[in-house]
């Protein structure tokens, strides 16, 4: 609890004392440290400030000021004998002490154990190597990818460390702490709301001077933190050379080298995170960038108005206020309209942006960000020595041939095709074993179960309806590895660069290239990747079209038809699905940019990371978080869905029938797919199809178990290769029963999706709607001229 939420006579014991720069060391000074005895005396008569007696001496806080202290009291240290125990049990001795001494001891321990946990957030640039020394520090195992945005949300993790719980906040990657993505607002809300005890700036050391421009804004914001040299072995075979230390001297921020993809520095800098919260670092120290004369004296003038409510100074540095206002940030114009004398803010900071255009010939905006790089590129000059400036980089060479106005686009096609290509033909060993296994296991379970209702839902629903696509694993995996490779070698971004010119044209942003790719694994995070596009209008039609992207679940459905009806040109057969769903969402885009979503497109501004050689570590890793979570709808989704589609096929009447196909006939699930029929018939299908259709509205993955399920009632056994041969209906009929898998409603984790990046539950039923729509219409045309002219 913090000290706001004590009652008048209540006691407690200070664990930690939040905040930022000067109130945190006036508070800190006067008394308010780890272990203190602090008692709440009186309230004033509008409960705020509060009086306060801490080392026999009494002080008053404002709320808001004793909200960023945190305490115990001594009736909490009584109830916590498990946390206190994870710092070291009480012994014997102390068991049988008086019952003052014990509770005396348990309340030390327990402010021991709640000061020993560290609250860090990762900041740094997106492509820093932020989201890997999360990684690798706590363990867990987030996406991680060599282009910008990959993280678009917070991931929290931990670690112990040295007696201390440290836990890991990796926030979203971000060149500033600006207004101008959702991820500079983001970050910059999370530092000042949740106010981590220490801020790990993590710096690309190829890339320094770019980096350190985040660097100088949250020297502004006077926050305590440790700056990780990120990828210091790549600084280091460059052949140019890096003072850190002295670096460190100059930016008043302790500076640890370290390289994520083999763990070195990471306990250098976890130690160096324990010294600064503990107040021992000793090359800690705030500086104020210095950016000029006349910009120092705006900046000191707006600082000094702005001071004058003390209501502020425990979660903002007026300086950074001072200097935002500055910078015509407009978020901080609303936070200083809630001061009492916002009028006199406002005022003086107009007079100040007009003397300095005045006197500098810039607007206030410019010239500070010219003074940062400025202060930037003195720090550099005294500790950065380049000793190759002619070296023409590795990076250069590769970008002019995959780049190249001639070749990016064969070799970007080349590569899709080897992808579709090793999917469809690669997977089809390791497909057989599995399929194997699984009519081994329907053998097994068919011999040994006693006949009945719970046999037939075993072997025909639950193995009937998993097995039919958990076989797919391997296909996926492939499908996910060369996601992976392009992402992790940085590819990706050069993907997006290739198609900016057509992304324009149909008034998107080359950025939306990247979640449209993301999309061949799953929509879900690839609408949310949409975060990263600035413009709402790029970011939303992005999210529209995503959907036509073939995600990894609607892969099992192109396998089992074009196995068994295209068995020899199956990888051109998948290629095509794959890019008509391209195609259509080229057309949609334009429609839509030109007809429902106004606004003006944004400048193509993204970084062009250097290409790495991704880790074998890394890559599978990643290949096989997707095969987990694949794994997972198995015994969840999936299971659910299979055994609910074979109740309503086996019930009622199961056994007052002369066949199985008449009983099918009459079940629960026919009579649901007679009801669409009418509607699917144009378009070649029958009921059995129809129903795998409405089962797909959950995940894509079940109109395979659905179709397994119904084509084995019987409890046969039914491989992968034979599923599409049971299926009767010819090959245009199949096509365009794929065509219609591509383009229809999206899962429903899709919609919730669309529904909570755009803000507004319209954009996900027009999804739905549109879509819908538009998969009749098309696998309409395909059906009947397929006909006409075959």
């Amino acid at each position: 609890m913090n000290l706001s939420q004590l009652e008048t006579g209540q006691r407690g014991v200070i664990v930690k004392v939040k905040g930022h720069g000067g109130f945190r060391k006036r508070i800190v000074e006067m008394g308010f440290v780890k272990g203190k005895h602090i008692e709440v005396l009186l309230n004033a008569p509008l409960m705020d400030p509060v009086k306060y007696q801490i080392m026999g001496y009494e002080v008053s806080l404002r709320r808001e000021e004793a909200r960023q202290i945190d305490v115990i009291t001594e009736e909490e240290a009584l109830t916590k004998v498990p946390e206190i125990n994870f710092y070291g049990t009480l012994t014997d001795k102390e068991a049988h002490d008086d019952g003052l001494h014990l509770q005396q001891t348990k309340l030390n321990r327990l402010v021991e154990v709640r000061h020993n946990v560290i609250n860090v957030a990762l900041v740094g640039n997106p492509n820093c190597g932020k989201t890997s020394l999360f990684n690798i520090a706590s363990g867990a195992h987030e996406h991680v990818g060599n282009y910008g945005g990959v993280t678009v949300d917070a991931k929290r993790g931990f670690l112990y460390y040295k007696n201390y719980r440290i836990n890991l906040i990796d926030l979203p990657g971000t060149y500033s702490l600006s207004a101008y993505t959702p991820e500079e607002l983001y970050v910059r809300r999370y530092i000042i709301k949740k106010t981590p005890d220490v801020v790990i700036n993590v710096v690309d050391a190829s890339n320094i001077e770019r980096n350190l421009y985040l660097t100088t804004q949250l020297i502004d914001m006077n926050v305590r933190t440790v700056m990780a040299l990120n990828m210091y072995d790549e600084l280091q075979t460059s052949g140019n050379k890096l003072d850190y230390e002295q670096l460190g001297t100059l930016l008043g921020i302790p500076i640890e080298p370290t390289i994520c993809k083999s763990g070195f520095g990471i306990n250098e800098l976890l130690d160096r995170v324990i010294a600064i919260y503990n107040d021992q670092e000793k090359v800690a120290r705030h500086i104020h960038i210095n950016h000029g004369k006349e910009l120092e004296r705006s900046i000191s003038r707006v600082q000094r108005y702005i001071a004058e409510n003390e209501s502020i100074r425990s979660r903002f540095s007026t300086r950074f206020l001072a200097i935002k206002l500055l910078e015509n940030d407009e978020r901080i114009n609303m936070r200083i309209r809630k001061l009492p004398n916002w009028e006199d803010i406002l005022r003086v900071g107009d007079e100040e942006k007009k003397r300095l255009r005045k006197e500098l010939h810039s607007d206030s905006e410019s010239a500070i960000t010219d003074a940062k790089y400025g202060f930037i590129d003195g720090a550099l000059r005294e500790t950065f020595k380049n000793e190759h400036l002619q070296k023409r980089h590795l990076t250069r060479i590769f970008d002019s041939v995959l780049t190249n106005r001639y070749f990016g686009f064969p070799i970007f096609f080349l590569f899709m095709f080897l992808m579709f290509q090793a999917t469809f033909t690669l997977g089809n060993y390791p497909m057989d074993w599995i399929t194997w296994l699984v009519d081994q296991l329907r053998h097994v379970v068919s011999e040994y179960m006693p006949l009945g209702p719970l046999k037939d839902m075993v072997v025909d629903g639950i193995i009937g309806g998993v097995g039919g696509v958990i076989v797919f694993l391997p296909n996926i995996l492939i499908l996910y590895f060369f996601i992976a490779l392009m992402e992790d070698s940085g590819y990706m971004a050069r993907a997006a660069f290739i198609m900016d010119k057509l992304m324009h044209k149909l008034g998107l942003h080359g950025k939306s290239f990247i979640p449209l790719v993301m999309g061949f694994g799953c929509n879900v995070p690839a609408i949310m990747s949409t975060r990263t596009i600035e413009d709402r209008k790029s970011r939303l039609i992005t999210m529209l079209i995503v959907p036509f992207m073939s995600c990894s679940a609607r892969l099992p459905i192109y396998i089992i038809f074009t196995a068994a009806l295209f068995p020899n040109n199956g990888a051109m057969v998948l290629m095509s699905l794959y890019f008509i769903g391209i195609t259509i969402a080229v057309f949609a885009a334009k429609i839509f940019s030109k007809w429902l979503v106004k606004g003006k497109s944004t400048p193509f501004v993204m970084e062009l990371p250097p290409y790495r050689m991704p880790t074998s570590k890394a890559l599978f890793r990643h290949t096989w978080q997707r095969g987990a979570q694949y794994l997972r709808k198995m015994g969840g989704i999936i299971m659910i869905a299979s055994i609910v589609i074979w109740f309503l096929g086996y019930y009622p009447n199961h056994d007052g029938y002369s066949s199985a196909q008449e009983q099918q006939e009459n079940s629960y699930l026919a009579s649901m797919g007679k009801v669409i029929e009418p509607i699917i018939k144009p378009l070649g299908f029958d009921w059995k199809l129809g129903v795998g259709l409405i089962s797909g509205a959950g995940a894509k993955e079940v109109v395979v178990s659905t179709l397994s399920v119904i084509y084995s009632q019987s409890g046969d056994e039914v491989g992968q290769q034979e599923l599409g041969k049971r299926i009767p209906i010819d090959r245009i009929t199949a096509y365009a029963y794929m065509l219609f898998c591509l383009i229809y409603f999206p899962c429903i984790a899709t919609l919730v999706a669309i529904k909570s990046e755009s803000g507004h539950w319209k954009w996900a039923y027009l999804s739905a709607v549109y879509s819908t729509s538009l998969a009749w219409i098309v696998a309409f045309l395909f059906n009947q001229i397929g006909h006409l002219i075959v």
